[in-house]
C-alpha cells in the first residue's frame, strides 16, 4: 500500500511541476525533457534551449555547429533558397503544373520547416510523411529529378559550396522513394 501512495504522489507531484514549468515558462532539456537547470541554456536563432546537464548544453552547441543545416547558413540560408527555389519551379514547365491549386505562402512555410529539420535544425517536422504529401500526385522520376535540378540551381545561383550541394542533394534523393510511393 505505501509503495502505491508513493508512486501516486510522485506521480502527482510530477504532473504538478509540469504544469508549473508550462505556466511559468520554465524551459525543459531539450534532450531529456526534464527540467532544466539554471544557467544552463543556448539561444539559437531566436529561441530558447535548456538542458540538465553541461554535458547536454555541449553536445547541443556541438550538434549545432556541425549540422549542415548550419554549415549552409541556417534560417537565413533557408528562407532565402527556399524562395528562390519556388520562383524556380513555378517557372519550370515539367513541373509547374503541380503546383497549380496549391496554397504557396503554406508551401513555403511547410518546405523550411522541411529542409529545416532533415539539415539539422533542432526544430521539429510538422507535416504530413513524404509518400502521404505527395500520394495524391502520381510523381514519376523525371518529375522528381526535376525538382532536385531546381534545387541544385537555387543552391549553385545563392553561391553554395558544392561540396555542400552534394550533402543537401544526399539528403534529399534519400526522399526519393517515398515522394515517388514506390
Amino acid at each position: 500500500m505505501n509503495r502505491i501512495t508513493l508512486a501516486t504522489l510522485i506521480g502527482l507531484a510530477s504532473l504538478v511541476v509540469t504544469a508549473r514549468a508550462q505556466e511559468t515558462g520554465e524551459l525543459k532539456c531539450f534532450y531529456t525533457g526534464n527540467p532544466a537547470k539554471p544557467g544552463l541554456n543556448v539561444e539559437y536563432e531566436g529561441v530558447t534551449y535548456g538542458f540538465c546537464s553541461e554535458a547536454n548544453q555541449k553536445k547541443f552547441q556541438e550538434e549545432r555547429a556541425a549540422s549542415l543545416y548550419q554549415r549552409i547558413g541556417g534560417k537565413g540560408a533557408i528562407n532565402a533558397a527556399v524562395d528562390l527555389f519556388y520562383k524556380k519551379v513555378l517557372a519550370d514547365e515539367r513541373v509547374n503544373h503541380f503546383f497549380e491549386d496549391t496554397n504557396m505562402k503554406r508551401q513555403h512555410a511547410k518546405q523550411k520547416e522541411f529542409l529545416s529539420h532533415a539539415l539539422g535544425a533542432p526544430t521539429p517536422w510538422t507535416g504530413k510523411d513524404m509518400r502521404k504529401a505527395h500520394e495524391h500526385l502520381d510523381l514519376r522520376e523525371e518529375d522528381f529529378n526535376a525538382i532536385a535540378e531546381n534545387l541544385v540551381a537555387t543552391l549553385k545561383e545563392l553561391k553554395v559550396d558544392d561540396k555542400l550541394i552534394e550533402e543537401v542533394v544526399a539528403i534529399v534523393a534519400s526522399t526519393k522513394k517515398d515522394v515517388l510511393n514506390q
